[in-house]
């Protein structure tokens, strides 16, 4: 008798379950309330979609700040190589590019998208769009899914693979936990991660889209540092986004108020060289006024900021500029300060912290340890990473473990 198994979501979690879960035993049913499948996957990179990292399975672990070893057994199972290659035999080439970062090569997410499902419908998965699931129910049969059209089905095994509550207009809105609470498990709060970040400072809004390269954000929680890196960032009107915030908001996602940003505009000089070099600058600029003569140092947006916290008038003119407004100078452009005000709200979060305890699921087979047949894969689950392909990873490995189990 054929095996029945509903995968509940039709994102990279849910795609690579039901792949996997279909074989000559089983017949594998999708669920998704969305018009289209992926619909969160087309956002991902900026809409070019990072696939994957090339990263070692040590460095994977290292940019997944909480749970990581829960993830060991999906990874060996399943590894960025595999999808890649799946991506690959399904028409679509790829790319590597800085920071280990794996794209398609047409820079075009709607290929990955058209890739996965090609690999699903290959596999003889039957997907329904537009299908919400409204509940869940454990009877003597199965597992009845109750669908909000009115109609039901019965199922041997469920997948849930619903993602978490960031960017809802994709149809990540929360379904998932609420059917994992219902059968028993716990939810670890949920909270907005790889997220813009509201500063105190209003100035922020003056260089809104001006982006910084080359740069390196630190962040304090109290005394301790928590994260330092070399990279991009963006200034807002509200405050700073861009790659080195998105994985700087991961390490204060639980309390990000009060935390503190630093970003060393000179991170290749040291003090001492960087003021040798404003020495240098002001004597090329001599007579010159300050706002002019620094020019060279920073983008031309960032000047009259730059002045402002050094308290230098940026109307005088090198010729008064002294030793001590020097050393302000170069103190400000090692360590720019940004009081975080808060997080940017939930549903303009990259990903979701939080979500089903691992502590009541199988990390062999991502199996329900209270409710046999039930299986979770993807963001539902309380791991996230950094920004840099890790999460998608994550989805996919722990979707491949999923379906293989429900499959046996």
């Amino acid at each position: 008798m054929m095996k029945r198994i509903a995968v509940i979501g039709a994102g990279p979690a849910g795609l690579l379950a039901a792949a996997y879960a279909k074989n000559e035993n089983t017949s594998v049913e999708i669920f998704d309330g969305n018009e289209k499948v992926g619909k969160k996957l087309f956002l991902t990179g900026k809409g070019r979609c990072n696939i994957t990292n090339i990263a070692s399975k040590e460095e994977f672990m290292q940019n997944i700040p909480r749970n990581p070893r829960f993830l060991y057994s999906a990874f060996n199972t399943f590894f960025n190589s595999d999808i890649i290659s799946i991506i690959e035999k399904n028409g679509v080439p790829t790319k590597v590019e800085r920071g280990g970062r794996v794209f398609p090569a047409s820079d075009k997410s709607s290929d990955v998208i058209k890739a996965l499902l090609k690999f699903v419908n290959g596999r003889g998965v039957n997907i329904n769009l537009n299908t919400r699931i409204r509940s869940i129910e454990k009877t003597n049969d199965g597992f009845l899914l109750n669908i909000y059209d009115g109609t039901s089905g019965t199922f041997d095994s469920v997948i849930i693979a619903t993602g978490g509550v960031s960017y809802p207009s994709t149809g990540s809105t929360g379904d998932g936990y609420e059917f994992a609470r219902s059968f028993g498990h716990t939810i670890i709060k949920t909270v907005p991660s790889l997220i813009s970040l509201i500063t105190e400072e209003k100035w922020t809004g003056e260089l809104a889209g001006l982006s910084l390269k080359n740069v390196v954000l630190t962040a304090y929680k109290g005394k301790n540092k928590v994260y330092s890196e070399l990279g991009e960032m963006l200034f807002t009107h509200t405050g700073v986004s861009g790659p080195l915030v998105l994985s700087a908001s991961t390490r204060i996602a639980d309390e990000p108020q009060g935390a503190k940003l630093f970003i060393d505009m000179k991170p290749a000089l040291d003090e001492a060289t960087l003021e040798a070099r404003v020495l240098r600058d002001m004597e090329q600029n001599k007579h010159r006024q300050m706002k002019n003569a620094i020019q060279g140092l920073l983008p031309s947006r960032m000047v009259p900021i730059v002045l402002m916290l050094a308290g230098i008038d940026p109307e005088k003119t090198t010729d008064s500029f002294t030793k001590t407004e020097r050393r302000q100078l170069v103190a400000v452009l090692k360590s720019i300060p940004l009081n975080v005000k808060a997080a940017s709200d939930i549903s303009e979060a990259i990903i979701t912290r939080g979500g089903i305890n691992i502590k009541e699921v199988n990390p062999k087979t991502m199996e329900s340890k209270l409710v046999p047949g039930l299986y979770f894969a993807g963001e539902v689950l309380d791991v996230d990473a950094y920004t840099g392909g890790f999460n998608l990873q994550i989805a996919y490995s722990t979707g491949v473990a999923a379906g293989l189990a429900a499959a046996e």
